[in-house]
């Protein structure tokens, strides 16, 4: 116990992709087959990136793009 590794947030630093609505491609690596919005413990995003994926990805199901 106690042992704990550090992953960096994928959608932050160089060459990042922009976390948009119309960018269906990187939602869909967000979400589970059922259509749930995964959890930051299980994706290793950033707290201030995941807010605004999880803004997208609403807006995203709000147009039915998702």
């Amino acid at each position: 116990p106690g042992i704990k590794f550090f992953r960096p947030c994928p959608l932050s630093g160089k060459d990042a992709p922009i976390i948009d609505y119309k960018n269906i491609k990187i939602l869909k690596k967000y979400i589970s087959d059922t259509g749930r919005i995964l959890p930051a413990r299980v994706t290793s995003v950033s707290q201030n990136k995941q807010k605004k994926l999880s803004k997208e990805i609403k807006r995203a199901r709000l147009l039915a793009l998702l």
